[in-house]
């Protein structure tokens, strides 16, 4: 009676954890494979092409993997541009930053940086963003500017977007402090 009473005790402790260990592997592997959707989500949005400095090689200008996804790089500064109208729709320096009517864009540090990219966000403030238009998903922020395709993340689920910004999350973070916006001196004008 007594190994009864004692294998009993066993199944009762062990079953519970067994379950927690299952549950905590599931909640791991889940999170992997949202990672690897997100990973998939940023190379096929192209989010690369315009976040990511280049580096300039024999072979021309490539993208430098090791300030991946940091946006317009700190130290390159910018000459004001002369947005003279043409039938031109935007210049841009390096992909990173852009010149049209709106003024001059630069791509944001998409890095999870607590200081300089996104790693302050919540999911929230990163899906708002993408579904507003604005800076932090604040209804009240500052535009985000072109070329950024946002208006293309409306087409895209909730669960994309977690996956997006778990990619996000799950990158190295770089440090570089991108300039804000630059108004064209028109629009400064009324303000």
């Amino acid at each position: 009676m007594k190994s009864r009473k004692s294998i009993l005790l066993l199944v009762a402790v062990v079953m519970p954890l067994t379950g927690l260990v299952l549950a905590a592997k599931t909640s791991k592997d889940a999170h992997a494979a949202q990672v690897t959707r997100g990973n998939y989500l940023v190379a096929f949005g192209g989010c690369n092409d315009c976040h990511t400095p280049f580096k300039y090689t024999e072979q021309g200008p490539v993208p430098d993997m090791s300030r991946m996804l940091s946006g317009h790089p700190e130290t390159v500064k910018l000459p004001a541009p002369d947005l003279k109208p043409g039938p031109w729709f935007a210049a841009t320096a390096g992909m990173t930053a852009w010149a049209g009517p709106w003024g001059v864009s630069f791509a944001i540090n998409l890095t999870p940086d607590k200081e300089t990219g996104i790693g302050e966000w919540s999911e929230h403030n990163f899906i708002q963003s993408l579904r507003i238009g604005k800076h932090q998903g604040q209804p009240n922020g500052r535009a985000i500017l072109p070329p950024m395709p946002w208006e293309n993340a409306k087409a895209m689920t909730d669960d994309d977007l977690k996956a997006m910004f778990a990619y996000l999350r799950s990158i190295p973070a770089v440090k570089n402090q991108v300039p804000l916006p630059v108004v064209p001196a028109a629009a400064e004008a009324k303000s």
